[in-house]
């Protein structure tokens, strides 16, 4: 039956999400019931994409990718895909009428993890973000407006700074691995045998003011995604605090970590903060 395959589906986009991610199912667990989901799903497939071009390395990776996405493209024309995380995919994008551009925007900047090391411009990077984050953010407030297109480009701009804040941390938190083991550069101008406290200091001011404007919008999610989201905000918002305070050398030689104590001290205050309305 299609309905027991489906509900197969959503468990393994749901366990890939909290086996991969720790700090986001937290999130997505403060997430209403009604949409919830529908988000394990979109997480599912983009981590599967992710793990592709970053972590297969002792595999055929391209011809892996090009079956990932010859697989999804499947799936739109029948609406079925004998991969779980795909059919689950595509059982939301359908759901909610999201914008399969997006999806062709992310599936563009993974592939150019497979084949671009550097990123020599502010076009070039703010295209592979886009790609990357920024519409993931959009696919997951399609879902949290439930499809509402009003209230969608209402949001939209916000949820796409919130996408770039994030990427951006991740940047800064993963240069020693994405230049050692993976061999990518993603800031222009970077230099990793080089990298100053000036140049740390004009990145983490941008990340700054794309949350200021992610803030606004975050205000104004429904109550059932507010929550969620508040703490995925939270939690990079004090990672980029513990960035901010580590001089740019040693960033380029350690990862860093927001400790377990800390992250749920950030759980509490933020539901904290949610109840009394502070963040609405």
């Amino acid at each position: 039956m299609k309905s027991l395959f489906d509900k197969i589906s959503n468990e393994s986009a749901t366990i890939i999400t909290r086996s991969y991610s720790t700090s986001f199912s937290i999130a997505v667990r403060l997430l209403d019931e009604s949409i919830r989901q529908d988000v394990y799903n979109i997480y599912g497939f983009v981590r599967v994409a992710d793990e592709i071009v970053d972590s297969f390395n002792d595999y055929p990776q391209k011809e892996l990718f090009d079956k990932f996405e010859e697989d999804y493209f499947f799936s739109l024309e029948h609406g079925i895909s004998t991969n779980p995380v795909i059919n689950a995919f595509q059982n939301t994008l359908k759901k909610y009428n999201i914008d399969l551009a997006l999806v062709d925007a992310f599936l563009k900047s993974m592939r150019a993890d497979l084949e671009k090391t550097n990123y020599n411009s502010k076009e070039e990077i703010d295209e592979y973000i886009y790609g990357s984050a920024d519409v993931v953010g959009l696919m997951c407030l399609k879902i949290f407006v439930k499809g509402d297109e009003n209230e969608y480009e209402r949001l939209k701009e916000s949820a796409i700074k919130l996408g770039s804040a994030f990427q951006k941390v991740n940047f800064l938190r993963d240069l020693k691995q994405d230049y050692e083991d993976l061999n990518r550069v993603y800031f222009p101008e970077y230099n990793p045998n080089n990298f100053s406290d000036i140049e740390k200091k004009r990145i983490v001011e941008e990340i700054e003011q794309d949350f200021a404007l992610a803030f606004q919008g975050l205000k104004q999610l429904p109550k059932e995604a507010r929550l969620g989201v508040f703490v995925a905000y939270k939690y990079y918002s004090q990672l980029l605090k513990k960035i901010v305070k580590t001089p740019a050398k040693k960033l380029i030689s350690k990862r860093i970590r927001v400790s377990n104590s800390s992250k749920a001290y950030l759980l509490f205050e933020t539901y904290m903060l949610d109840k009394l309305s502070v963040a609405s």
